[in-house]
């Protein structure tokens, strides 16, 4: 079964699955004593989004060295921002622990190194083969052997095949469900108004421009010139001696007229400019609603004393 880090499964695992509480970097603690063993470096989740393992970071306890830790040998304490690895007491068994690696592919069989380790029980915490606890009463997946063949403790269930085909995670579920009692909280809920803004088009405005066309006059002052005779009688009819030019055959005389004619052409010139834009106006609307809030509701019986502390969380 694939395993993936909570982030690249959902990214939205805060939310979800712990209340919008980060557990990463909270610190770790071995069993449930004060012996800080490191901090969560992160989380592991199957292929249907359960978490299935913490990412521990061992820190100096074992020279940076990151193993993995089943979520159901894990307690959380938020208010304490604390995680106590309940199945990992000691250094010697974390030693034990394969070496985790980001990016690495965590396949059945490293997933069986480290379930390994923690189905071996401790040394402290191991009686004799003989008088071997019930697996009902000791928590640990395993059998004794019988009283008349003392032999180590095995680390499978008589009734259990651990292959890649058969194997499931509930069949072990003191790893991987975590334990509801350990981190029970009452909570009380409300109803709160979220307000959001939606954008939606309110209309249109559509700017273009067509050719109009009209016909214009002009008035243009030209100029034409004419030829104007003037014909006189001299008032002295005599003449003395004949010109030389006088009846010398055909005479003409040419002058050249002119007149001005009006020249037509057309040039653009920019008439009016127009400019576009928006500008966004602001209002403030009113909305309300009915919401429902949850009280505590107290029945004590005889003299109980009841002191009541409040502790201020972020929403």
């Amino acid at each position: 079964m694939l395993l993936y880090k909570v982030e690249d499964f959902n990214p939205n695992y805060r939310t979800e699955a712990f209340d919008g509480k980060e557990f990463k970097g909270l610190d770790v603690y071995a069993g449930n004593s004060d012996e800080k063993i490191g901090t969560i470096d992160n989380g592991l989740v199957d292929e249907t989004g359960r978490f299935r393992y913490f990412v521990v970071d061992t820190g100096f306890w074992i020279f940076g060295k990151k193993v993995l830790v089943p979520v159901g040998l894990c307690r959380i304490d938020f208010r304490s921002n604390r995680v106590y690895a309940t199945g990992l007491r000691s250094k010697e068994q974390a030693e034990r622990l394969p070496r985790y690696e980001d990016g690495m592919s965590v396949d059945y069989d490293y997933e069986e190194q480290v379930r390994n380790i923690y189905r071996t029980p401790t040394v402290e915490a191991t009686p004799p083969v003989e008088a071997s606890l019930p697996v009902e009463s000791s928590g640990i997946v395993g059998a004794a052997a019988p009283v008349s063949q003392p032999q180590p403790i095995v680390n499978k269930a008589p009734d259990t095949t651990y292959d890649r085909q058969a194997y499931t995670y509930e069949k072990e579920p003191a790893m991987y469900q975590m334990n509801e009692p350990d981190h029970q909280e009452l909570k009380l809920y409300e109803e709160r108004l979220v307000t959001s803004k939606s954008r939606r088009k309110a209309g249109e405005v559509t700017i273009g421009k067509h050719v109009e066309t009209e016909t214009v006059k002009a008035s243009v002052p030209v100029e034409k010139e004419r030829v104007i005779i003037e014909r006189k009688t001299p008032t002295e009819t005599r003449v003395s001696q004949t010109p030389r030019d006088a009846f010398q055959g055909e005479q003409t005389m040419r002058m050249e007229v002119y007149e001005e004619t009006p020249e037509i052409r057309k040039e653009t010139f920019v008439r009016e400019e127009i400019n576009v834009r928006k500008e966004v106006a602001r209002d403030t609307v009113e909305v309300k609603d009915t919401v429902r809030r949850e009280e505590l509701d107290l029945d004590t019986e005889g003299s109980s004393v009841i002191n009541e502390i409040h502790s201020s969380e972020e929403h």
